[in-house]
């Protein structure tokens, strides 16, 4: 059996993630480390409240002996300045992964990043090249397997409220009319977090997946 950590369970992807572990028996505990409490109680649960995540020295000790880690900390585009979604896509992910890293050797490292990320690190795109700079960050830290999803558009199946108007429309379009039309053009929140626990648990050929790649498993 295994311990898993999650960040970002508060969000879609890590909630579902969160609620698959929980259910899951092949997983012992579920460390989640979250800015505010989640309300969930389950006895496989462990909830670590923490607000500053560029540094994680005081939470050491929740870092250690951890197989499996999903880190769905995220932000849309637009959604915030230029330089704060750097620090969140970048900077926040560099900080928890190196901590994770000096206090577990054997982590297989799942990362929520998104189709685009450009590991060449010259795109224009803020997204996809600031996605890319984390995936960067990430291998170099050699975990003892990292893998980084790469979802196009993510369809929510539970009802939220959308970031913005084109995700609005999009949901609206998406499956009476993109998913048929253009069916690698996204994937469901749901597929995509079932994906991420199997690979998180079993493994994956290649260290990155693409939409098609996760649309297809």
């Amino acid at each position: 059996m295994k311990n898993a950590i999650i960040t970002g369970s508060n969000g879609m992807i890590g909630n579902l993630i969160l609620q698959n572990c929980l259910s899951n028996p092949e997983i012992k505990t579920v460390t989640s480390i979250v800015r505010r409490k989640s309300g969930i109680k389950h006895p496989k649960l462990v909830e670590i409240i923490h607000d500053n995540f560029l540094d994680f020295s005081s939470i050491n000790n929740q870092l250690t002996n951890q197989d499996i880690c999903f880190y769905c900390i995220g932000v849309y585009t637009g959604q915030v300045p230029r330089a704060e979604f750097a620090k969140i896509t970048i900077d926040y992910t560099k900080a928890f992964a190196t901590a994770l890293r000096i206090n577990s050797l054997e982590t297989t490292f799942c990362f929520l990043s998104g189709q685009g990320a450009d590991t060449s690190e010259t795109s224009k795109i803020m997204f996809a090249k600031d996605k890319g700079i984390a995936e960067n960050i990430l291998f170099k830290l050699k975990f003892y397997r990292t893998y980084c999803f790469r979802p196009g558009y993510i369809y929510p199946v539970t009802k939220r409220k959308e970031p913005n108007f084109t995700y609005a429309l999009t949901r609206l379009l998406y499956k009476p009319l993109l998913s048929k039309v253009y069916p690698n053009i996204g994937v469901s929140s749901e597929k995509l977090a079932n994906v991420m626990v199997l690979v998180g648990l079993n493994g994956y050929d290649e260290p990155i997946l693409e939409n098609n790649a996760i649309r297809l498993y």
